[in-house]
């Protein structure tokens, strides 16, 4: 049913609140008359929040995740252990896998995963940047905590034969455990799920 505005403003915003994933029109509707019902510096603070947010957020320079600054907090924390690194395919996912609070290591994001279908090749992700960072920063595991999905396996296994033409020999390679349901997004696998997952991690089998 088409949604008749009795003003243009009104209109545009609610336009505007839709784009964003998973908001229909009628939420975003709902959600703009909630805005305007609010104190204007409630809606000026989300106004300069969401402004400063886009013209001054940055990525880390080591591994993509979204920063303050040049290098991450989790990067440039010296209680992490710099050998062991986990790769996964979103900010979202490394949220996730902090909540669980049972990796100490760090991280790199890819920015997705492979996908010919949504013309998403290798070299639209930073995968490159990780095969350089593994020998240089001297990681001696890598764990490929992708979501179970088709996307998920072929970006795993790309990678895994990436790693290995690195001949590096005391480097180990595992994936998290089957713990996390096939075809769920890694973001949204319950914390105690995910944990386990972690623990659990085995050798990635390259076939």
């Amino acid at each position: 049913m088409e949604q008749n505005f009795s003003s243009k403003l009104l209109e545009r915003a609610v336009e505007e609140v839709s784009n964003l994933p998973g908001i229909g029109r009628k939420t975003a509707l709902r959600l703009v008359l909630h805005l305007l019902r609010q104190d204007a510096t409630q809606t000026n603070a989300l106004s300069e929040a969401l402004t400063t947010l886009r013209r001054e957020v940055r990525y880390c320079r080591v591994c993509h995740n979204i920063s303050d600054t040049e290098t991450c907090q989790i990067c440039s924390n010296p209680k992490r252990d710099s050998t062991t690194l986990c790769v996964v395919e979103n900010v979202q996912d490394i949220m996730a896998i902090e909540a669980t609070n049972m990796f100490n290591g760090l991280y790199h994001v890819l920015g997705g995963v492979i996908s010919p279908m949504d013309g998403i090749g290798p070299s639209n992700l930073h995968i490159q940047s990780l095969t350089e960072r593994v020998p240089k920063d001297q990681v001696r595991e890598v764990i490929l905590a992708l979501s179970p999905t088709m996307e998920g396996d072929t970006t795993a296994y790309f990678i895994y034969r990436r790693l290995m033409s690195l001949n590096i020999p005391e480097l180990k390679v595992t994936v998290i455990a089957r713990g996390v349901a096939q075809n769920n997004e890694l973001q949204y696998t319950d914390e105690a799920t995910l944990g386990r997952a972690l623990a659990g991690r085995t050798p990635f089998v390259g076939n």
